[in-house]
């Protein structure tokens, strides 16, 4: 059995094992691996490698394999209650032809998959806002992150939104509570990052901007403007110099386990962006739990309440 698809121009030099997971589903990089080797995955006609970029109207073939079958048969399913479902509908920020924007809370997936039920994806698809259509999401945001957090309502605003992040055209500004004093008031950190997919090794540059709101001897406020989007950035970058975000369960010191908080603290503040010449900007009000900890060690923030 053969497929046969055509690159469309919005995924113009992307990998083609982003292509994959972007167009086929939440395929394991190891699988895409095998069948690349295997030349059951072809570009133009010729086997590939992983990291090989694809190009506007290039001919990817599929031979003898439904990704989205295997992939389906593994995702646990949800179905939300009305309830869950009418919770979700009310931390929405904006509501346009396009797309929604809300605030996310700590705890709950973007989008479902073997290791997570619960997700914003399954429940708002039973929303009556999404009857004619269905959600896509564009972007990621970790599990426990709370923030702002975008979903389209038709694939072409799914790929327009989702090129812009590719493209860095996406300006994210997130708060974390962290451990410890920063020194520097302001500055940029600038390190590789390692990551492991099943038995690889790889290694990412990472760039983000920071600056420091309100500090003491014990903990720091930090406003974040990631350039990259590296997965777990923010959270690797603070915890790699020393000072690791309360409540962050995997990257932490063993001293601050005493400590630890039942929520990270780490918050997407604000997202903007532009289409077509017009300027979007979101911005998400902090959690209560974030509050609470801000007053508890007397740190202050300008935009507080």
């Amino acid at each position: 059995m053969k497929k046969s698809y055509s690159v469309a121009p919005t995924f113009n030099d992307m990998r083609i094992d982003r292509w994959i997971r972007n167009n086929l589903g939440k395929i394991p990089q190891g699988l895409i691996e095998k069948n690349l080797r295997n030349g059951k995955i072809k570009l133009n006609q010729k086997k590939i490698k992983s990291s090989h970029k694809v190009k506007t109207n290039d001919k990817i073939d599929l031979f003898n394999f439904d990704f989205k079958v295997k992939i389906i048969q593994k995702k646990i399913k949800y179905k939300p209650s009305d309830e869950i479902i009418k919770a979700n509908e009310e931390l929405i920020i904006d509501d346009n032809n396009d797309f929604i924007v809300l605030n996310k809370k700590s705890g709950i997936s973007v989008q479902g998959g073997t290791k997570s039920k619960k997700n914003l994806v399954d429940i708002f698809s039973k929303s009556k806002i999404f009857q004619n259509t269905k959600p896509f999401s564009v972007h990621r945001l970790d599990k426990d992150t709370s923030g702002v957090f975008i979903i389209a309502k038709h694939r072409e605003s799914a790929q327009l939104l989702t090129s812009l992040f590719r493209l860095r055209k996406v300006h994210k500004t997130y708060l974390a509570i962290c451990h410890g004093e920063l020194q520097n008031s302001s500055g940029e950190w600038n390190n590789n990052l390692t990551r492991h997919d099943n038995d690889k090794v790889i290694v990412e540059k990472a760039k983000t901007i920071y600056k420091v709101l309100d500090k003491n001897s014990l903990c720091s406020l930090v406003k974040m403007k990631p350039i990259t989007g590296r997965k777990h950035q923010l959270r690797k970058q603070l915890y790699g110099i020393g000072h690791p975000i309360y409540g962050d369960k995997k990257y932490r010191n063993n001293d601050s386990s005493k400590t630890i908080n039942k929520n990270l603290m780490l918050h997407s503040y604000q997202i903007k962006f532009m289409i077509n010449d017009k300027k979007y900007t979101y911005t998400a009000l902090l959690p209560d739990y974030f509050k609470k900890l801000l007053q508890k060690k007397r740190l202050s923030f300008p935009n507080f309440w």
